[in-house]
């Protein structure tokens, strides 16, 4: 279907189509990469393009040459740049309402024991990172840490954390209703402040495992004894134990996929 005519081009209604399915793909990959060391890249990456492109308009051989030979090989230098921030893309894909249809969120139960694990950490002053499986799997995550597979109990999760543990230092996976590992290093966020407060390593590990995955992570604070909750890369502080327990619910809890397909059913039924 063709709408208008710029000179000797011919504009139609898949090119509109086409056009903005690659803005929106740009504006997202913009949105991704917004203060962070591989904007520059990607940025210098768009004017390397941009200016191929003018040269062959321009018809500037040697120019035009030299540049393809470098956006021959931009598709893998991209690749290999860009690989946390396209893993954290991926990511964002599959924390979709859609693709949770196809996938059966773990860790849904003992929200309680956790909840009264980490209350009881925080009032004896200690600190602690629990991370929460849900589709994303994070075995590479687990195999770095010690293997446990023990069932979910407060007072696992409570001598684990104990300072003079040997388990303390590092992050606790629970996967499949299990405690899977202990003592599990995590990938580093590039945040270091939020709401103008510096976040220490745990409160980093803590945010930089959500960016990275859909799993949730809980932090508590062994300077503050402050309980926060790290979801989809934002970090968010618990008003009390309550508040923690409320939060965890709403996070595990499917039914808010389940909703969502029955919304869309119902609309495509009544079309």
């Amino acid at each position: 279907m063709e709408l208008f005519k710029i000179g000797f081009l011919t504009v139609k209604l898949i090119d509109v189509v086409d056009i903005l399915i690659v803005s929106y793909i740009f504006f997202r990959l913009y949105k991704l990469m917004k203060g962070t060391i591989a904007f520059q890249i990607f940025f210098a990456l768009v004017l390397i393009i941009g200016f191929s492109l003018i040269a062959q308009v321009l018809n500037l051989q040697a120019l035009g040459w030299f540049l393809s030979r470098i956006t021959e090989i931009w598709v893998i230098a991209f690749i290999i740049l860009f690989q946390p921030e396209l893993r954290r893309l991926l990511s964002i894909i599959g924390k979709t309402r859609l693709a949770k249809l196809f996938f059966k969120l773990d860790a849904s139960e003992d929200i309680d024991e956790v909840s009264d694990a980490c209350r009881e950490i925080s009032r004896n002053g200690w600190g602690a990172l629990i991370v929460i499986v849900r589709s994303t799997g994070l075995q590479n995550i687990s195999e770095n840490g010690e293997l446990i597979q023990a069932r979910i109990n407060k007072e696992l999760l409570i001598s684990i954390f104990y300072p003079r543990s040997p388990l303390h230092d590092g992050a606790v996976i629970i996967n499949n209703n299990k405690i899977e590992a202990a003592r599990c290093t995590l990938p580093l966020s590039e945040t270091s402040v939020v709401n103008f407060k510096k976040l220490g390593t745990r409160h980093r590990a803590g945010l930089g495992i959500t960016e990275q995955s859909d799993a949730i992570s809980i932090i508590v604070s062994e300077e503050t004894s402050d309980i926060s909750i790290a979801e989809d890369g934002k970090l968010i502080k618990c008003k009390d134990y309550l508040d923690l327990k409320q939060k965890l619910k709403e996070a595990m809890n499917d039914s808010k996929v389940t909703k969502s397909f029955k919304t869309i059913l119902a609309r495509s039924k009544s079309e």
